[in-house]
Formats: C-alpha cells, sequence, structure tokens
C-alpha cells in the first residue's frame, strides 16, 4: 500500500474497492495523471505549419511529416488526420534506467522515484492506445526496449494488443556490451506486434546478414593458400567510413605484387591473413561481384584491419530470424558516430539506433508495400526518417512518414530535423545514404479553448486548415479567399467554407477545377448542407466542421 499512508480509513476503504473491482491478470499500478493529457480537458491541440523549415526536393514524392510537440499531442491531431491510415509504426521509447533520460510531468524521472514504474506505464499506455487507433487492420507495431521494462511493456502490450501476436526479435547493437555485474549486456528487444490469422513480415530478400553462420570470406586451412587457387586473389574495394562494400576488382596474375591501395574513402582489402600470409577468398570473382550486387557481404573492423565476411544460409528458410547479429546493427557506428559525421560533432544525441536496424525493420514490414505510411512517435534524432528514405531508394518506393518528438533540449529543431535535411538533400561523405527526391513539412502543436463556445468553435475551425490538409494530403494553396480556402494535390483538392453564406461563391470558384472534393463546411451544429450541393454532388464529399474533429476528441479526452 505503498503512497496510501497519508490516507484516512474511509478513503482506504474506498481504493480497497476499487482494487478489488480490476481484474485478476494484468498490470495494476499507481496510474499518475500526467499534464499534457489532462491539459487537453481545457484546450485542444491543433497544428501550425512553420513554412520556413518546409524542404521540397521533388515536386512529385510524397509529402513526410515532422511534428514538434508532445506525442500525446501529435497522436491526438492524427487520431483525426490519420485513423487507421498507418502501415507501421516503428517507436523507440524511454528505457526507463533511472539515468534521468526523461520527464513525467516535466521532472526528470530517477532511480529514486518510487513510482518510476507507475509513471512510465502510464506514459506509455495513453500513447499505446492513441496508436492503436492508427493502425490499419493489418498494420503493425514495432516497439524497442531493454531489460528495465521489457516484462512491464510485455504485459501491458498484452492488455492493449490483445487481438495480436507478438514476436520478440533480439538485436545485438554493441558487441562490446554493457559492463555491469554478472553478465556483459550486448542486446536490445524490438517486439513485433502483428494482427492474429495473417502472414503480415515479408521474407528475407536483403543482405543476408540475419541468421545463418557468418564466416570471414578469406579462405583459411586445407587450399587456402595464394599459390593455390590465384584466380581466387584479388582486391575488394570497401568504404572505410561506412564499411559498405562497393566492388571487387580483377584476379593479378600469380607472381604480381599486390598493394594497398586508397581513393578518397574507398580502400582496398586483400585476402591476407594476421600474420600476412597470402591466402585466397572463398568465392571467385564473378560471385563475389553478384553478391556485391545484392548486399551479401558485410565489412567489419578487427585489430588486423578490415576484414568481409559472408553468410551461410539455408536455402530452405527465407523468414526472417529472431536473432539479429551482424555489424551494421552497431548503435555506436551506425548510430551515435554516423549522427555525428552528418550533423557534426557539436550536435550530439544520446543512443540514436543503428540506422541499418531500423531499416531492416522497415524491411521486414513494408518491404512489398511500396506506397506505405509509416509512424514514429518517439522520433527523436530521426532515424526512422532516414531509413524509410533510404529504403524508398532501394526500390523506387513512395513511402512516407510521420515523425513526432518533442523539443526538448532542442531534440526537434538541432537533431532530427537537420539531420532529415541532411538526408534528403545530400552529404558529400555518404552519397549512398543521402540525397533522397522527398518533401518534408514541418508542423508545431498548438491549441484552442476546448469549451464549446460559439466562438471557439469558430477560432477551432480557423485554426484548422493544417489539419485537414494533412488529413487529405493536399498541401499546394489552390484558393485563398478570406470566406474561404482550397487546397490541391494530383487531381485532389480540400474546400473549407468559413461562413456558410460563402458557399455560392465557393462552388463558383471550384466549378473548373476537375477532380474530386472533399469541402468542409463550418456549422455550430452538425449540418453539410447538403441541399446547397445538390447540384454538384457527384464530385463532393461534405463533412461538418469543426463538429468532424471535436467527436474524435470527444472520444479522446472523456
Amino acid at each position: 500500500m505503498s503512497g496510501y499512508s497519508d490516507l484516512s480509513k474511509e478513503q482506504l476503504i474506498e481504493k480497497i474497492k476499487v482494487l478489488k473491482k480490476r481484474k485478476k491478470f494484468g498490470l495494476v499500478w499507481e496510474d499518475k495523471p500526467e499534464d499534457v493529457a489532462e491539459k487537453c480537458r481545457k484546450e485542444l491541440p491543433v497544428l501550425v505549419e512553420d513554412e520556413r523549415r518546409q524542404i521540397l526536393n521533388s515536386e512529385t514524392s510524397p509529402t513526410n511529416v515532422l511534428i514538434e510537440g508532445d506525442n500525446y499531442h501529435a497522436l491526438s491531431v492524427l487520431n483525426y488526420t490519420h485513423k487507421g491510415k498507418i502501415d507501421v509504426i516503428y517507436a523507440d521509447p524511454p528505457y526507463n534506467t533511472g539515468a534521468r533520460d526523461w520527464k513525467y510531468n516535466n521532472h526528470y524521472v530517477d532511480k529514486n522515484d518510487q513510482y518510476r514504474h507507475s509513471k512510465w506505464l502510464s506514459l506509455m499506455q495513453k500513447r499505446l492506445r492513441l496508436a492503436k487507433a492508427l493502425l490499419k487492420k493489418d498494420g503493425v507495431l514495432i516497439i524497442t526496449i531493454d531489460d528495465n521494462e521489457l516484462f512491464h511493456l510485455g504485459i501491458l502490450l498484452e492488455e492493449i494488443f490483445f487481438s495480436y501476436q507478438k514476436f520478440i526479435i533480439t538485436i545485438e547493437h554493441n558487441k562490446r556490451g554493457r559492463r555491469g555485474k554478472n553478465f556483459a549486456v550486448t542486446n536490445e528487444w524490438a517486439i513485433f506486434l502483428v494482427p492474429r490469422g495473417i502472414d503480415r513480415i515479408q521474407e528475407d530478400k536483403s543482405t543476408g546478414m540475419i541468421g545463418g553462420e557468418t564466416r570471414n570470406l578469406r579462405r583459411t586451412g586445407s587450399g587456402s593458400k595464394r599459390t593455390e587457387r590465384p584466380r581466387k586473389f584479388y582486391p575488394i574495394w570497401v568504404n572505410k567510413k561506412t564499411l559498405k562494400v562497393v566492388r571487387a576488382g580483377d584476379p593479378i596474375p600469380r607472381d604480381a605484387e599486390w598493394k594497398r591501395e586508397e581513393k578518397g574513402n574507398l580502400v582496398t582489402i586483400w585476402p591476407i591473413d594476421e600474420e600476412g600470409s597470402e591466402k585466397n577468398w572463398h568465392y571467385g570473382v564473378v560471385r563475389t561481384r553478384k553478391c556485391i550486387e545484392l548486399g551479401q557481404l558485410e565489412a567489419r573492423v578487427r585489430d588486423y584491419g578490415i576484414q568481409i565476411y559472408y553468410t551461410l544460409r539455408k536455402k530452405d528458410s527465407k523468414k526472417y530470424k529472431t536473432v539479429w547479429t551482424g555489424s551494421t546493427y552497431d548503435a555506436s557506428t551506425h548510430g551515435s558516430v554516423l549522427l555525428q559525421k552528418l550533423l557534426g560533432a557539436s550536435r550530439k544525441f544520446d543512443y540514436p539506433k543503428s540506422l541499418y536496424a531500423v531499416l531492416q525493420c522497415l524491411r521486414a514490414t513494408v518491404g512489398n508495400r511500396k506506397d506505405a505510411v509509416i509512424l514514429d512517435f518517439f522520433a527523436g534524432s530521426g532515424t526512422t526518417g532516414h531509413a524509410a528514405l533510404l529504403l524508398n531508394k532501394e526500390d523506387q518506393g513512395n513511402r512516407s512518414f510521420i515523425l513526432c518528438t518533442n523539443n526538448e533540449n532542442k531534440i526537434a529543431e538541432d537533431i532530427c530535423f537537420p539531420r532529415i535535411g541532411v538526408a534528403i538533400k545530400g552529404h558529400k561523405d555518404y552519397p549512398d545514404i543521402t540525397n533522397f527526391p522527398a518533401q518534408l513539412r514541418y508542423y508545431r502543436t498548438d491549441f484552442v479553448d476546448a469549451e464549446p463556445t460559439d466562438k471557439n468553435k469558430r477560432k477551432l475551425t480557423a485554426q484548422a486548415t493544417e489539419m485537414l490538409c494533412l488529413k487529405e494530403g493536399t498541401f499546394q494553396k489552390v484558393i485563398d479567399k478570406r470566406d474561404f480556402k482550397v487546397f490541391g494535390c494530383a487531381g485532389r483538392y480540400t474546400g473549407i467554407i468559413f461562413h456558410q453564406v460563402a458557399i455560392p461563391a465557393f462552388k463558383e470558384a471550384i466549378a473548373s477545377l476537375e477532380g474530386r472534393h472533399s469541402i468542409y463546411v463550418f456549422s455550430l451544429s452538425d449540418d453539410t448542407f447538403d441541399d446547397e450541393f445538390e447540384d454538384i454532388k457527384h464530385k463532393v464529399k461534405l463533412s461538418p466542421i469543426p463538429e468532424a474533429i471535436l467527436r474524435v476528441y470527444r472520444r479522446i479526452f472523456k
């Protein structure tokens, strides 16, 4: 009964009655009210676009979105704009290590907080319930976690996602290990929640670095000398910064001398062992080139230099394994170090994910959905957005992402947004993982008084423009009048009418715009004024505003 010592006898009896009514299986914790959620009882969240941060690197690519603000507010907005529209959600919440790495009600939570786990569960429950409503019927949730909250999270997920099958993937993200008592921890987990009864995870068609036995491409033992297989003695070029295997050179004559070459970031790797002896590769040059083309070789840094590795795979299995190992998942090299090289050493972010670990999660869930919508509501440094862009580059996809992050310590402005900007616009040292045709729009959460007065309804309608454009995917301003506005994209239009008397002028203005029109008409009640659109009903879909938004918010904030 920790935390109840200051209650009277009568209050304790009431608490016991409440506890007895709770279900017998599942988590029971001391729910701690959260300021950001309580705020929504008095103020309703909306979006405001920061047009200075638009990135328009392509007119034909899908629009990606970054929302700066508390993710509870962002998810509430998305429950109106994107309910049932998200293909996959990737979430990397605070791990609650006790190291003051997250805040609850504006206070850091540390290991001395007796409600540390209760606060974390309260935070997660609210957001997971909002996130679930955003998934398509066959949508997948991926959530990463370590041992501090793994078991609590598992039970919480059983409660909220009871109709989903749960898969726990072990990812070796720190081969050196986190030092502590008893064990050096090298892994964390990615929990995949998949709707029961469907085969939703894609086949593994990527790098061949998941599952199977990984071996050095340099041959050892019998038949490993250069002189025994001289046609398998040739250079392999590797980018020493990214450790990407780039190409294979031609075999050199049996008696020719080999030399280490370096061109910019590219260096040659020869089959030379740690003692300096000339060996040969397992594969001939033709097969090696094919493996490089398919991304089936990886480079790793060892004490005696860069080495090339391949993975033996069972031909009868193409399913993703539940243990992921390999140098590409290293969160230091492909997370922290990569981020600093993209943004500069002065911009630091604690514990970003490996770009390739997130990429593999997306391959597994939306690898065959080239128009998928991807959401990350703990976006942090923006790795998920970067990975989505990289996946599009791999297969010429048109996936779009929505990133939600607060601006604690300027994370949104100084880390996430610049990282996505570099990814889209390009970086001279990383041409393979940057420079994508893409668009980005930057929003901040704002608020309107929740009291349902006529004045507040008009104010909500006036500030709902960005939400409606986001909901409809129409961002180009076509008509901008005081009493109505029209936005368009590829033959689709969104009209917003702020005064009923402007309906005739609005109809005249859109007469020449061929295509489908979603029209939002301001009403103090729930009237869509169907009679006034009877003559063009074949090309319009009418919705009352702000009532369409208020219905969603009443459900969430009841």
